[in-house]
């Protein structure tokens, strides 16, 4: 086995104690991530944003030493699913996709999707969207992202990104508060979903079925804030936590919570890796 003072050190001995959990005693342990951002980067059409390609490869070495291994995303799980290569792999049979935000489950092992009714304010934003945003004077670039179960603007694509947040956020925020759905922020993108789901409470839902001594949670964005509150509070209860952080220049705000901060999706793929080598997977 490969000693593991071959895998970057976190900055917290909380970070540190878990980590060594992990690495000693794997078959007790769950890995979570997200995947915008942290298995895949971050590009200005989501249909390409297709997973590093280190990280199936190490995913399948880490995945039989793992008592769980799973990705929560305010993606549809279908999508993720594609996007990162995650179906028929004999390895990741146990593999736990959960879809926006928690209201979506994919089942690896019979490829099928378990999901409540979608909200109705959705379709009614959906629709009301197009017309809106003229209105508003969206720039162009501004570009509407139909997730099934929620509905994200983007503004990354246009010419001042900032400008174009600050004209949209207060008027997004209450079109989805008159739908009874709640405005998510993230990187360069507003995203109006049904309430009462978010990273933290799918994290905590995870960790209630699997029942794991250790949880490494990676993620990049606003949205994953709620997950590294549920890895404290996990620790609390005597849950071993890892807090990692896969950074950006575009949000600062997990890397100073962050146990542990990689430098985007190839250095997260290449930490995957090390693990997997450390664990003689």
């Amino acid at each position: 086995m490969t000693s593991p003072d071959t895998l970057p050190t976190p900055a917290t001995p909380e970070g540190e104690a878990a980590l060594r959990a992990i690495v000693e005693h794997p078959e007790r342990s769950m890995l979570a991530f997200d995947f915008d951002g942290v298995l895949s980067p971050i590009v200005d059409d989501p249909e390409r944003a297709f997973a590093h390609p280190a990280v199936l490869p190490a995913l399948r070495r880490l995945a039989p030493h793992l008592r769980a291994l799973a990705i929560v995303t305010g993606r549809p799980a279908e999508v993720v699913v594609r996007l990162g290569g995650f179906a028929d792999v004999p390895e990741l049979a146990g593999l736990l996709v959960v879809g926006h935000y928690g209201e979506e489950r994919w089942d690896a092992r019979t490829g099928e999707i378990t999901a409540p009714p979608p909200a109705p304010g959705v379709e009614e934003v959906r629709r009301a969207l197009p017309d809106l945003l003229r209105q508003w004077g969206a720039p162009d670039g501004t570009r509407v992202e139909d997730k099934g179960r929620a509905v994200a603007v983007h503004v990354r694509q246009t010419a001042d990104p900032a400008a174009a947040t600050e004209l949209l956020t207060d008027r997004l925020t209450e079109l989805a508060r008159a739908h009874d759905l709640e405005a998510q922020p993230g990187r360069m993108v507003l995203e109006l979903k049904p309430g009462g789901m978010d990273k933290g409470a799918a994290l905590r839902k995870l960790a209630e079925e699997v029942g794991p001594r250790a949880v490494a949670y990676t993620g990049d964005d606003l949205g994953d804030l709620p997950a590294y509150d549920t890895v404290e509070e996990l620790r609390s209860r005597g849950v071993a936590g890892l807090k990692v952080c896969s950074g950006s220049t575009e949000v600062t705000a997990l890397a100073d919570r962050a146990d542990l901060v990689l430098d985007g999706p190839p250095a997260v793929a290449a930490f995957l890796d090390t693990l997997a080598d450390t664990l003689g997977a």
